[in-house]
């Protein structure tokens, strides 16, 4: 079982890994695609774009692989940690049997000290099983937070794409400066006609 454990591991650290390379390869596929929007070359841009988004999704779901396989190293290091328990209550559990039989007080004292130190070492695991389960949920974030940071992005993206080809939607302030600039610039101009 420990061996499957540490592959277990193992994967899903492979997986973050690949993950991240995933990552790093949109990235550079972003900056080309920037710099052939930039130049005009739509047809090379649409490719670099379908590039990013296919790196994107397969680092999502790599990181979702290993998230899953963390996950499930989890659960069997919580089920190893539980089966050395058991057997060790099982040990204290007979030693008290014992020493019931032959009513040794001094004896069934040590047990009975034995399996409380047992006891408060079953309540200390759980809660570290519990703390190390926690960790490993609080990776995912509120939905909120996700959706903030990426319509921020989705806008900053957008609006930096957009103005480059001439498309992007204004907001009313946005407006106004594109009309007050117009207008000094007509005035410019007349200015010279005159």
């Amino acid at each position: 079982m420990q061996n499957q454990l540490f592959q277990l591991k193992f994967t899903g650290k492979s997986l973050a890994r690949q993950s991240r390379k995933c990552e790093k390869e949109e990235k550079k596929q972003l900056k080309l695609l920037k710099k052939a929007i930039q130049k005009g070359n739509q047809e090379g841009a649409k490719i670099y774009a379908q590039n990013a988004i296919r790196q994107k999704n397969q680092a999502t779901s790599l990181l979702r692989l290993s998230s899953r396989i963390d996950g499930v190293a989890s659960k069997l290091q919580t089920a190893l940690t539980m089966k050395k328990l058991t057997r060790s209550m099982k040990g204290v559990v007979g030693n008290m049997g014992k020493a019931m039989e032959q009513m040794n007080l001094v004896e069934m004292s040590s047990v009975m000290d034995k399996f409380e130190q047992q006891f408060d070492d079953l309540g200390i695991m759980s809660e570290t099983m519990g703390e190390s389960m926690d960790m490993s949920m609080s990776n995912t974030t509120p939905n909120e937070e996700v959706d903030l940071l990426i319509q921020q992005a989705s806008e900053e993206q957008g609006i930096i794409t957009a103005t480059k080809m001439g498309t992007v939607p204004l907001n009313e302030e946005q407006e106004n400066q594109v009309i007050n600039e117009e207008d000094d610039l007509l005035a410019r101009l007349n200015k010279l006609k005159n």
